[in-house]
């Protein structure tokens, strides 16, 4: 075996819940979704773009959402959260300083995985859509965007239809010039 490099693979989890309440809108990954209800939320309360942003965020070390677009700031209120997404997209592109040898890191999105646990209405036939809209916000192919749905089998809040989770796990590459790991 010859010489393996660093690549500095880094995870992030991001989860988020919101309420739901009849006549709101519901978006969801970007996708605007029929229903009779939508999330209660300062920003257009894309609960799955939130919990993405946290998961991005997160493997990078630059803290939450909540951090860089808080919720009592006026100028994000009712913002549509693919621009929060496109944000925390320029952030992961610009030079990271970190700790390290040679240049400070930048990150490569590798891929995304989201999980949708919402009671109703179902999503399948929104998931295809989800994923070309994250992807293209993104830079990235519509297969390194995984998007799932799930009920909760009508228990808790969201099988009672009171709101909706999401779980997001992101793989982040970082770029920066390549340093032994071990030899053999």
């Amino acid at each position: 075996m010859s010489r393996l490099y660093s690549s500095g693979v880094r995870v992030g989890n991001g989860y988020d819940v919101h309420a739901l309440r009849e006549g709101l809108p519901m978006r969801l990954c970007g996708v605007d979704i029929p229903s009779g209800k939508g999330f209660v939320a300062h920003s257009d309360g894309d609960v799955a773009v939130h919990a993405l942003c946290d998961a991005l965020l997160g493997a990078a070390a630059l803290g939450d959402i909540g951090l860089h677009f808080p919720d009592s700031d006026p100028k994000y209120k009712g913002i549509n959260s693919l621009e929060l997404l496109s944000k925390v997209v320029a952030m992961l592109n610009s030079p990271v300083p970190e700790p390290v040898e040679g240049p400070a890191a930048r990150y490569i999105i590798s891929n995304v995985d989201i999980t949708i646990a919402l009671q109703e209405p179902k999503l399948r036939p929104y998931i295809d859509s989800m994923r070309e809209t994250l992807a293209s916000v993104m830079g990235l192919k519509k297969t390194q965007v995984s998007v799932k749905a799930t009920t909760t089998e009508r228990l808790g809040f969201v099988g009672r239809g009171e709101g909706c989770e999401v779980w997001a796990t992101v793989l982040l590459i970082t770029k920066r010039a390549k340093r032994p790991l071990f030899r053999t």
